[in-house]
């Protein structure tokens, strides 16, 4: 069940959620793990931009829609999803998936490997 921590500018949503909504069309997953983590399996169709040049490659991101991060275990991708709250992304715009890809994989859902989108 999607839900908010107090002090937190995202929401955070189980894989399942998030899974739902790029089904529907609400936005993009943005995947902030490091290249080898990335290409050993990733949503279908997500973005790679890693944690660290989510501040410097903020423009590439859609301006419109959901913006889902993912990492690992939702750690990173919190962090992700604050830095792109720093640099004026509207908070209702940002999730953090703190399932993690492991899960994703494990659930069955969409998922690309290597550099495949």
């Amino acid at each position: 069940m999607a839900r908010q921590v107090p002090g937190e500018p995202y929401t955070r949503v189980s894989v399942e959620e998030a899974n739902e909504m790029l089904e529907h069309g609400e936005g993009v997953a943005i995947d902030v793990r490091r290249q080898d983590e990335f290409e050993a399996g990733h949503i279908k169709g997500a973005l790679w931009i890693p944690v660290d040049d989510v501040i410097p490659r903020f423009a590439e991101l859609p301006t419109e829609g959901k913006l889902l991060f993912i990492c690992a275990v939702g750690a990173r991708s919190g962090l992700a999803a604050e830095y792109a709250a720093a640099m004026g992304a509207d908070g209702a715009r940002l999730f953090n998936i703190e399932d993690g890809t492991p899960t994703w994989i494990e659930k069955g859902l969409p998922t690309s490997y290597g550099k495949d989108k």
